[in-house]
């Protein structure tokens, strides 16, 4: 079963770079999936991206230029994978006060 807690977070933004939202019961729309799948590729991107730094940043002999676009590469990594994590952590149920998610299980 799918928690709809309000709008959600998409993994792109606007023209003017301001966020997209999403307001939908079905978590199983095509705009859904294709966010879906858009995060996936970014997690994804982002653990590559990851491997390669940690490989270039072991070699004595990597120039500035290359360590400057590799810090560029891994500061977008990084907003698309806090992007991710806001998105999907917005739509995580909340708790009240005494509210036990393991109670009755």
């Amino acid at each position: 079963m799918s928690v709809m807690t309000g709008l959600r977070l998409l993994p792109w933004t606007d023209p003017e770079g301001k966020p997209c939202y999403l307001a939908s019961d079905d978590g199983n729309s095509p705009l859904s999936r294709r966010a879906d799948a858009i995060e996936a590729v970014q997690m994804s991107m982002g653990t590559e991206l990851l491997r390669h730094a940690r490989a270039l940043l072991d070699a004595p002999k990597a120039d500035r230029r290359e360590l400057r676009y590799l810090a560029d590469r891994l500061c977008e990594a990084l907003r698309d994978v806090l992007r991710v994590a806001e998105s999907r952590g917005a739509r995580l149920p909340s708790y009240g006060e005494g509210d036990d998610p393991d109670e009755g299980s």
